[in-house]
This record gives C-alpha cells, sequence and structure tokens, in this order.
C-alpha cells in the first residue's frame, strides 16, 4: 500500500518467519517490491536510519501468549528495544516515529466502552511491555519529533504468512478442516476486531497527516460497532461456513481478557472511509482463501502458521538462542514444519 501510494520503503526484519508462507506453501515468497534488510532491530545504529522521513515500528514479539513463554525477553524486545529504537531514529533526524501498539493494554477493562482517555489494564508481559514503551517514548516527542501510538484491535484476514494463532482465523480454519468451530474460551469475552487491510490503510493515513494533528496521540484502531464477544464471531463462522457447528474444547472456561473498545477518536480524526471490513464480509474473504485448500489442525496450529509454535520449535532445534537471536538458519522445511510433512 505504502509503494502505491508514492512512498519510498526500506523493510527491516531478522526474517524469523521467513519460511511460514501460506501462497508457496514451505517455499520463501516472492521478492518485495521494494529493498530488504536483514537484521535484528536490537542491533540497529543510528547510521541505519539517517535519511529516513519515518519509522514505522511493527518489530517484536506478537501476541499474548507469546509474551508468556519469556517475559523477560518480551520487554527486551517489545520495550526496551522499541525505546531504544526510538531514541536513535531521533537523533538520527526522523521526524515520524508510527508505534504499532495494541488494545490489549486494557487488559481486563470489563463491559463498559473504553477510549484513548481511559484506564489501562494490562495482564500480560505482551501488553506491560507495549504500555511501558508508549510512556518512554512518548517522554521523547518535541518540535522535531513526532510520535504517534496505533492501539490496533485484534487482528485477522488473509495475507501471505497467515496467522492462525489469531481469534477469527483460527476459528476459520477449524470450521473449514473439522467441521467444528472449536472454542478455546467460554465464549463470552469482548473483543475488538480489526481486518489487517484496515491496520495497514490506519498507518497509510497517520503518515500522510499533519504533524500537528497527530503529534503524541493515541489512537485505538478498529471500528466501535465491531466488538464482538467471541461466540459472536463463532456464530457468524458458521452462518458462511458450509455444515459447521459451534463446539467448545474441554478446558474450555473464562479469560481475564475482556476488553470493549471506542475507536470514535480515530474515526472523527481520519473520517469513517478508512477503516472499511465487517466481520462478516472478513469471515467469507477468509472462507474463500481457506475453501479447498485448508491445512489440518495439526499444521494450522503447528510451527508453520503459530507464532508461538513457531519459535518454540525454533529454540528445540538450536536455530536460535533464548533470545531469539539466529545461531544458525534451518532449512525451509525445518524451520517451519517441526518435521511434519507438507500437505
Amino acid at each position: 500500500m505504502l509503494v502505491a501510494d508514492g512512498f519510498d520503503v526500506v523493510g527491516l526484519d531478522s526474517f524469523l518467519f521467513a519460511h511460514c508462507g501460506f501462497r508457496h506453501r514451505g517455499r520463501d515468497e516472492a521478492p518485495a517490491r521494494f529493498p530488504e534488510v536483514r537484521q535484528d532491530v536490537r542491533d540497529l545504529a543510528v547510521e541505519g536510519l539517517r535519511g529516513f522521513d519515518a519509522v514505522v515500528h511493527l518489530a517484536g514479539l506478537s501476541n499474548d501468549p507469546l509474551g508468556d513463554l519469556q517475559p523477560e525477553t518480551t520487554f527486551a524486545i517489545n520495550e526496551w528495544a522499541t525505546v531504544r529504537l526510538a531514541r536513535l531514529a531521533k537523533a538520527a533526524g526522523v521526524r515520524r516515529f508510527i508505534f504499532s501498539s495494541t488494545c490489549s493494554v486494557y487488559g481486563a477493562a470489563g463491559d463498559d466502552l473504553v477510549d484513548e482517555t481511559g484506564a489501562t489494564h494490562p495482564v500480560t508481559p505482551y501488553a506491560h511491555a507495549k504500555l511501558n514503551a508508549e510512556a518512554a517514548i512518548a517522554a521523547l516527542a518535541d518540535a522535531d519529533f513526532c510520535p504517534v501510538f496505533l492501539r490496533h484491535a485484534t487482528a485477522y484476514g488473509p495475507s501471505p504468512k497467515i496467522r492462525f494463532d489469531l481469534v477469527v482465523n483460527n476459528l476459520v480454519a477449524w470450521a473449514w478442516s473439522t467441521g467444528h468451530v472449536l472454542l478455546k474460551s467460554d465464549g463470552t469475552p469482548w473483543r475488538p476486531l480489526v481486518h489487517v487491510e484496515d491496520i495497514s490503510r490506519a498507518f497509510l493515513a497517520v503518515l500522510k497527516a499533519p504533524e500537528a494533528t497527530v503529534a503524541n496521540q493515541a489512537y485505538n484502531v478498529g471500528r466501535t460497532d465491531e466488538n464482538h464477544r467471541v461466540r459472536e464471531i463463532a456464530s457468524v463462522v458458521v452462518d458462511v461456513v458450509p455444515a459447521c457447528a459451534v463446539t467448545f474444547d474441554d478446558n474450555a472456561g473464562p479469560d481475564k481478557r475482556n476488553y470493549r473498545v471506542s475507536f470514535d477518536k480515530f474515526s472523527v480524526t481520519f473520517g469513517t472511509d478508512v477503516l472499511r471490513w465487517r466481520l462478516d464480509d472478513g469471515v467469507r474473504q477468509l472462507s474463500n482463501t481457506l475453501a479447498g485448500r485448508c491445512p489440518g489442525p495439526e499444521e494450522f496450529e503447528g510451527p508453520r502458521f503459530a507464532r508461538l509454535a513457531h519459535l518454540k520449535h525454533l529454540l528445540s532445534i538450536g536455530a536460535v538462542d533464548d533470545s531469539f537471536r539466529w545461531v544458525s538458519r534451518p532449512e525451509p522445511a525445518e524451520a517451519a514444519t517441526a518435521g511434519s510433512a507438507l500437505r
């Protein structure tokens, strides 16, 4: 989207998930349409940031279960390395720093709508690290440095490296693969949802907005009418995917992560046409993507498509150390499949 809009883009990534593709199944994805730097964000120096107008900071250990695996590493990457990057960007003369944060900072907020001025209740290392990073980066703001914080709702939707450890994607995969929409909680928690394309459009809108409008602001990214209980998501999947029904995991129970989010600030600032996707349309899109080609549960909940399982596997084969730095790079099948056969 950035390239199509005329931006000059350079990607930087440690490529931990290089072999987790869906479209090409076991091969690297097609080359990107922009330069890519293979580097750990923790090792970036100020020289690597000079000449850029903006940093869109996405790097991190992504989601609550992964954060629980090694909390100290989550804080090292998602908080300390993030704040270091912001300081380096400021020193390099980068004017705009857009941080990919999360609505998980609201954590155990309950059933009432919460906006950007509301109390935060993070309940996981992932959420704590994001919130701590926001506060430290906000303190760097001045006339020459414009940080912006995008607190995304729970993402969903297809992509070349699709994740099935996200609630909507996971439920659609279970439906297509087994005929069962498997709920792993009691279905009562609220989840705000946002399509991956809308997340991308949100970054684009912030990059193009006047600095005076967005400087040092936090925005919840999503639609207020896209807060759903997990059981409601399951009902939408049942309506879309043929011949499936809701079932509950044997260990299904309450989930302490429960929050409804107001997204009015974003829509007032950027208009109502930036965030376009509704859940029923997104489930239909996912259903069309997976029809006839959905992997089985042992695969879509395994190392290729679930971030926690993938990093556990890289640790188990000695490809990365305990800080998730590369020790040796495995072959594609070994990296992504934990020895299981590709379908």
